[in-house]
């Protein structure tokens, strides 16, 4: 008979997008660090919250329970529940294949945490050193990215859990295959409807994305913001991404209209910008309204879009409001009044050009939307094939092999985790406490690469636990134990920790500490011999974590400068690819211009999420917080006129390109590394920037600014160089502030760089 064994309890796969920055950046301007911590401790995003993920999810801890009491083998099947309950933190809502792919994973690294742990329990030092030497991995997996640092949890806290119990070889090779059985038959729920409902995850981010464009056409634009819907194109290409190796109709189908809504957004975001700057000209034209009414009749359009991909149903085609925008592209260029200036003529005709092509994109994207692609839609450039798996391995080697330094968070991590387990281990074992195995496990839930995830968790984890230990302690009080009463309160508390946890992890840590109790019971174990230690060992492990990562802390301070660097050289990359496109004057190939925006938005979206983070670091000053709002609200208008470029290109006439664009472009590049190369602590003076305002001024004066393709440079080069020139001041003076603040003996380098 197999001995009795705690589920691990594994912390949510996440991949939340990071917060738009302009929101977050006005409640920091004013807020202390420690409003922000506690703002933190108390968020709770309802966005991830999925009632039928938790549903599925429930039902696979419950039904090897119940199978196990009527096979006579609870115990059993509290090991497949067990495991059942681990793979359920991998589950999520994105599409089947990747999702199938990350919890066979998890079910195959679980099944092997089992058999290794029961394997190395009965020698002492033995256990110790697998456990320490596996934390050691799993800290570094972290710079692999979520997915990676998730799983690897999942099997450290399982290893944990079973090197508690002794098994002999024989035991410890069947509670692996029965771990293994628990996490398939999660897997195979969650699923299971992946035949009938094949693409609706790619559905479902594709109409979002349309969702938020329809918002984006409806609201004026503020060049000083994030580029709008910026976190759904993300999610969009992410969801789409596993389509690229599939060539039937529909995933061509799905890719296409990816594509459409990529040029849809640039369509949106340039006439808003042409709105803007009539508006400024001359309000009261007429131009104005009829912009207005056509991005009004676009959302319209863009909504029925949407409904289209969410209910699968063909759009209604007498209802299409896209059919109106040409007419108002035709009043546009013939009625309004007479231009007041030169200048908004030209912005005139561009937005007439902008409606033109935005009314096509509509169009073509409802037939896309109600109909699989015809033969002649298909010819669609899909991306490479996933690489192989011996060149992925390669570069996961080459990215360990580049964090293994004290200067990666990554390898810092790593250490201190490694560390507190095996002092954890230790503890419990030197000590013979009661559960001891609760200790490391806490630690390796508490203990992350970043100050304000490891405190917030730290407390939320503790104050859980006991909140969580009083209501099972009531709820055995109040209600008679019986089996049919554990089985629903179990179903009850796993789909609570499914449901709200992924909101906030209070909650999180709420319903698992009950609902460990009570699974506990299920084997015949006394709830009150489980309470008393359970509480102990998760305070103990709690503070252990709190205190390592206050003895030798990785600050997110020290990582920004490198955040900006990275979000520069992106923007860099996406410039250079425009630029170099409309010099050969040729259009640019979607595949690598989808990766170079895709990679512009990762980096600045990570950027935000760090200053988030920093925002609840202790010693942070409002004044540091202030500066580097300040200097992304700059890069946002520099990203904002590289897509309006984006877009103009797209719908002017091919004219040969000025020579001074071309001395222009190479000074914007240069601009943006001699930036980077100044975050990255390399010494750079004034005096080796480019004059960005004397190569505009001779860009101006070269060629017929009456020509439309001419005058779109003209103008956005003009918002480059006053965006750019004010980020090199912010720039330099958050390096001089850095340098004085790491080291007094640096202020004479500081002073020469000004």
């Amino acid at each position: 008979m197999l001995r009795a064994v705690m589920p691990a309890e594994i912390p949510p796969v996440s991949h939340p997008p990071a917060p738009a920055v302009t929101a977050a950046a006005q409640k920091q301007e004013s807020a202390t660090p420690a409003q922000s911590f506690w703002r933190l401790l108390t968020k709770f995003d309802s966005s991830k919250m999925s009632a039928y993920r938790a549903l599925r999810n429930a039902a696979g801890v419950v039904l090897p329970l119940i199978g196990g009491f009527a096979l006579g083998m609870p115990r059993g099947g509290l090991v497949v529940a067990s495991s059942a309950l681990n793979v359920a933190f991998s589950d999520g809502s994105d599409p089947y294949a990747r999702r199938a792919k990350r919890m066979i994973s998890s079910s195959v690294l679980c099944a092997i945490g089992v058999t290794a742990g029961g394997l190395a329990e009965p020698h002492a030092a033995l256990a110790i050193i697998v456990a320490t030497l596996w934390a050691f991995a799993a800290g570094m997996l972290v710079a692999l990215g979520t997915t990676a640092s998730d799983l690897s949890s999942i099997s450290l806290v399982t290893l944990l859990v079973y090197a508690a119990y002794p098994l002999t070889p024989r035991q410890a090779l069947i509670s692996g295959v029965l771990a293994l059985g628990g996490g398939l038959l999660q897997t195979a729920l969650s699923v299971a409807l992946w035949p009938v409902r094949r693409y609706e995850p790619e559905r479902r981010a594709l109409a979002d994305f349309f969702s938020t464009l329809a918002r984006t056409a409806e609201t004026p634009l503020t060049a000083t913001a994030t580029p709008a819907a910026s976190q759904e194109s993300d999610r969009a290409q992410e969801a789409l991404s596993s389509l690229d190796g599939e060539d039937n109709i529909d995933a061509v189908r799905y890719r296409a209209l990816l594509n459409q809504a990529e040029r849809i957004r640039l369509s949106l975001l340039m006439l808003a910008r042409l709105r803007l700057r009539m508006e400024r000209e001359s309000h009261a034209h007429a131009a104005v309204e009829i912009v207005d009414l056509a991005l009004g009749h676009a959302a319209i359009a863009l909504r029925t879009i949407r409904d289209s991909l969410m209910t699968g149903a063909a759009t209604d085609t007498g209802a299409d409001s896209s059919v109106e925008i040409p007419s108002l592209s035709k009043k546009l260029a013939t009625e309004p009044a007479p231009s007041p200036s030169p200048f908004f003529a030209a912005v005139l005709k561009d937005a007439v050009s902008q409606m033109d092509a935005l009314a096509g994109q509509l169009r073509a994207t409802r037939e896309l939307a109600a109909h699989s692609t015809p033969a002649g839609q298909a010819a669609f450039d899909k991306r490479e094939a996933a690489q192989p798996l011996r060149l992925q391995f390669s570069g996961w080697l080459e990215t360990l092999r580049a964090n293994l330094s004290l200067d990666s968070s990554a390898f810092r991590h790593a250490i201190r985790l490694a560390v507190m387990v095996a002092i954890g281990e230790a503890l419990g074992r030197g000590f013979y406490w009661r559960r001891s195995y609760w200790l490391p496990m806490t630690i390796v839930l508490v203990l992350k690469p970043e100050f304000t995830t490891t405190f917030s968790r730290g407390l939320l984890r503790i104050a859980g636990t006991v909140a969580g230990l009083l209501l099972a302690t009531t709820l055995f009080h109040l209600l008679p134990l019986t089996v049919t009463s554990q089985i629903l309160l179990i179903f009850a508390f796993t789909f609570l920790l499914r449901w709200a946890g992924p909101a906030n992890y209070g909650i999180l840590a709420i319903a698992v500490s009950a609902l460990i109790v009570l699974l506990i019971a299920v084997a015949g174990i006394s709830p009150k011999d489980v309470i008393l230690a359970r509480g102990w060992n998760t305070a103990a492990g709690g503070a252990l974590a709190l205190f390592a990562y206050w003895v030798w802390p990785t600050w997110e301070r020290t990582r920004m400068s490198e955040r900006l660097a990275q979000m520069l050289d992106a923007y860099r990359g996406y410039f250079h690819l425009l630029a170099d496109a409309y010099l050969r004057q040729e259009i640019c190939e979607p595949r690598e211009l989808d990766r170079t925006r895709m990679t512009a938005r990762v980096t600045r979206s990570n950027l935000e999420a760090s200053l988030e983070r920093l925002a609840s670091e202790p010693r942070t000053t409002a004044k540091q917080i202030n500066r580097l709002n300040a200097l992304l609200t700059s890069t946002h208008r520099f990203v904002h006129s590289i897509m309006a470029l984006d877009a103009g290109w797209l719908q002017t006439a091919i004219v040969p390109p000025r020579p001074e664009f071309k001395v222009f472009a190479a000074d914007v590049e240069k601009t943006l590394s001699l930036l980077a190369e100044a975050l990255r602590e390399k010494r750079v003076t004034d005096k080796e920037f480019p004059d960005l305002r004397a190569d505009h001024n001779r860009l101006v004066e070269s060629g017929d600014s009456r020509v439309e393709r001419y005058a779109l440079v003209n103008v956005e080069s003009d918002r480059l160089t006053n965006s750019l020139n004010t980020a090199r001041e912010q720039v330099l003076e958050w390096v001089r502030g850095a340098i004085e603040r790491s080291s007094p003996a640096s202020k004479t380098l500081a002073t020469e760089s000004s």
